[in-house]
C-alpha cells in the first residue's frame, strides 16, 4: 500500500469480512526505526486467509 491511510481502509475491509491482518512498514528511511508508518506499508494476513483476502480485494 502506498500509505498508512490506504492500508487502514483495506484492513477495515478485511476485518469486516472476518479476516485478521497486520501491517508493517516497507520503507526503512528516516523514522522507520522509531515506528513511523509514514511511507509504504505491507498488509499481512494468515496463510489460511490469503485466498479469501485476495478474492475480497481487487488486484493492482
Amino acid at each position: 500500500m502506498p500509505s498508512e491511510a490506504e492500508a487502514t481502509m483495506v484492513r477495515s475491509l478485511l476485518e469486516s469480512a472476518g479476516i485478521e491482518s497486520t501491517q508493517r512498514s516497507t520503507s526503512f528511511g528516516a523514522g522507520a526505526a522509531l515506528g513511523s508508518m509514514s511511507g509504504p506499508v505491507e498488509i499481512l494476513v494468515r496463510a489460511e486467509d490469503l485466498g479469501a483476502a485476495r478474492e475480497l480485494l481487487p488486484a493492482d
